[in-house]
């Protein structure tokens, strides 16, 4: 990525970054160590934390955890090998670069909502191989497996990813059931749309950039996935809409915790009780910044739809069901391109009062 800010970068005037942005105050912070000393089948004893849990969803859309059991080296080796791997030449890491067949692999011309994005990053699916739709068509029921490519340097690389999926995985599930049963409901409530799951880890490498009121890491967004377990480096980028007022604010970097982040499968099954908060990444002219994104998303084959229990007379599905391989498999067709259209939201699946 050279000095020079090509087109494809700049983003429109409304959605330029300010470069004096507030450092969010009240971001809720929840320790997780009560999980650390209650059996599985316990957790309805931690009324506290499920509260907290609940308030964060609901009113901020994201949360950080601390004390959260993910072991900090595996996070050091995988942090370290995304390091050494980014480092190599456009040509080494073009070995594994991924194409409109398989999303997986080396990547450095991403689009978010058709402005190309400030960054290069390396994804992989947590279960390998990951079974996706083949086409984005909805009548065509044909299947295809997604396999990892692995770049034969750094080769510490792979054992480290996949390790630190295992750990990153079972945080993932013990936030589902906290925010299971923060929706009064049991806590594996959610956990069986999971079985097959089409999860992916994202390193991204942000480098320094010239003209950082211009162009964005990554431009405004929500996750489509069900929730987001993402690590950062103390270099901080991450901006989110608050809710309150809808200012753009910092998402503060605190060593050893992860940020959390409610998808947008999470605000359809809760019938919006909880809402996913569109973020950012800003990039500034001084220092590279990492990080480290696990997407948690359900199989193929699930319909997303409100969850029964939360739909009433009163209160009645406020979306349509969609399925959530066909959804991933046309998000994924629009990264590559800068479209005419908007792409894929699930307001496109809202049903109107």
């Amino acid at each position: 990525m050279g000095c020079e800010v090509d087109w494809a970068f700049i983003q429109a005037v409304e959605h330029r970054p300010k470069l004096t942005i507030i450092e969010a105050g009240g971001i809720p912070l929840i320790d997780l160590s009560p999980l650390n000393s209650v059996s599985p089948d316990g957790l309805q004893s931690l009324s506290g934390l499920i509260a907290e849990v609940g308030a964060a969803c609901r009113d901020w859309g994201f949360f950080q955890v601390i004390n959260h059991g993910v072991p900090l080296d595996l996070l050091d080796q995988i942090g370290s090998a995304a390091k050494e791997f980014f480092a190599l030449s456009l040509e080494e890491k073009r070995r594994v670069r991924r194409d409109e067949v398989n999303p997986l692999g080396y990547y450095d011309t991403e689009h978010t909502k058709n402005a190309r994005d400030w960054k290069e990053v390396f994804d992989f699916a947590v279960q390998d191989p990951t079974v996706i739709p083949a086409s984005h068509e909805a009548d065509d029921q044909e299947l295809q497996e997604l396999r990892n490519q692995w770049p034969t340097y750094p080769p510490a690389l792979r054992e480290a990813s996949m390790e630190y999926a295992r750990a990153v995985e079972k945080l993932a599930f013990k936030l589902l059931e906290l925010i299971s049963l923060s929706l009064d409901l049991p806590a594996d409530r959610l956990n069986g749309f999971f079985k097959e799951q089409t999860s992916l880890i994202r390193l991204n490498h942000y480098p320094p950039c010239p003209a950082p009121h211009l162009a964005l890491g990554v431009g405004r967004h929500k996750d489509a996935v069900a929730l987001t377990v993402l690590a950062q480096d103390d270099v901080g980028g991450l901006d989110v809409k608050r809710k309150t007022d809808g200012e753009w604010v910092r998402v503060k970097p605190i060593p050893d915790s992860y940020i959390i982040n409610v998808g947008d499968i999470i605000q359809v099954w809760s019938n919006d009780r909880y809402e996913s908060a569109e973020h950012r990444v800003s990039v500034n002219s001084g220092r590279e910044r990492f990080s480290i994104p696990f997407f948690f998303s359900p199989a193929h084959h699930v319909m997303v739809k409100p969850l029964e229990e939360l739909v009433s007379e009163e209160i009645p599905a406020k979306y349509k069901e969609y399925n959530w391989g066909k959804f991933f498999k046309t998000r994924k067709l629009s990264n590559f391109k800068k479209l005419d259209v908007e792409n894929i939201q699930i307001s496109h699946f809202k049903i109107s009062e």
